[in-house]
């Protein structure tokens, strides 16, 4: 590896890539497992990556598209006949610190999976339009339309409107809601 070795470069969008993966799968250990298979892929397909243009955007779109392979496998599975990991799953009791987060992850579950997908790209990791847009592979156009569509949807899931504020924990958590005309937060 040389000095400018895109390489380098992966370790720094760790962290991002696993907020994304976990907002996809909605479960850790399996985000994990795909930002690790995504590692892999980037690793080996370095090769691909232009020098000199977005890495962040070339591995958000690899960790997308590993996310739809995983669906598609998913979908030939035979199902949890046994209910063993039915069994598995538990769901943590909601505080009151962690009730209004609680009731966002569930609300934005609830998001057309194009949808939650737009929304976290442009509003919690940041990407601009163009360059959601190009990594799911549609028009700008269409991404803004999620976008809004989400917004406006997610503020409806969770009862909000103008004259209500909604106190959030984090950046990420507002960025996402805040340019929702229904809400000012």
């Amino acid at each position: 590896m040389s000095a400018s070795d895109p390489r380098d470069e992966l370790v720094e969008h760790l962290p991002a890539m696993r907020a994304f993966a976990i907002s996809l799968t909605r479960n850790g250990s399996v985000a994990d497992d795909m930002v690790q298979d995504t590692l892999v892929k980037a690793w080996t397909n370095i090769e691909k990556f232009q020098v000199g243009t977005n890495m962040r955007a070339w591995l958000f779109t690899i960790l997308r598209n590993t996310y739809y392979s995983s669906r598609r496998k998913a979908k030939r599975e035979v199902a949890d006949v046994d209910g063993i990991f039915t069994e598995s799953l538990a769901e943590k009791p909601a505080h009151d610190g962690h009730l209004q987060m609680n009731d966002f992850r569930v609300a934005l579950g609830k998001l057309k999976v194009e949808q939650r997908e737009a929304l976290l790209l442009v509003g919690a990791s940041g990407f601009s339009y163009e360059e959601a847009a190009d990594m799911c592979g549609v028009a700008v156009g269409t991404i803004k339309s999620r976008v809004n569509r989400a917004r406006t949807q997610l503020a409806e899931l969770m009862g909000l409107n103008e004259d209500e504020a909604m106190e959030m924990t984090d950046d990420a958590t507002m960025s996402v809601l805040s340019a929702s005309k229904v809400a000012s937060f």
